[in-house]
């Protein structure tokens, strides 16, 4: 069983984060993107972004609760240092 969490940024420029968080771990595991998605693969999850016209939709899913857990941190600690201009953070559902 996958279990998931996902979370919605509103902001004028979801690529730009997406490029930023794609770059950021394409030196230590596989990643793909563009600039309407994201995929990044860790050994624990899988995280997906989408931009969206009104912002960017992220979400994780992993076999467990504790690496779902951990997870949503590591991807929202990097996302909000990224995304501190914009004062951005994640709230998983």
């Amino acid at each position: 069983m996958t279990l998931t969490a996902n979370a919605f940024v509103p902001t004028a420029t979801p690529a730009r984060y997406i490029g930023r968080l794609c770059k950021h771990f394409a030196h230590k595991i596989p990643v793909t993107f563009d600039e309407q998605q994201g995929r990044i693969e860790f050994a624990f999850g899988l995280s997906l972004l989408h931009a969206e016209p009104t912002g960017l939709r992220l979400s994780v899913e992993s076999a467990n609760r504790d690496d779902l857990d951990k997870l949503k941190q590591v991807v929202a600690n990097h996302f909000e240092r990224f995304a501190w201009q914009e004062a951005l953070t994640l709230d998983w559902q």
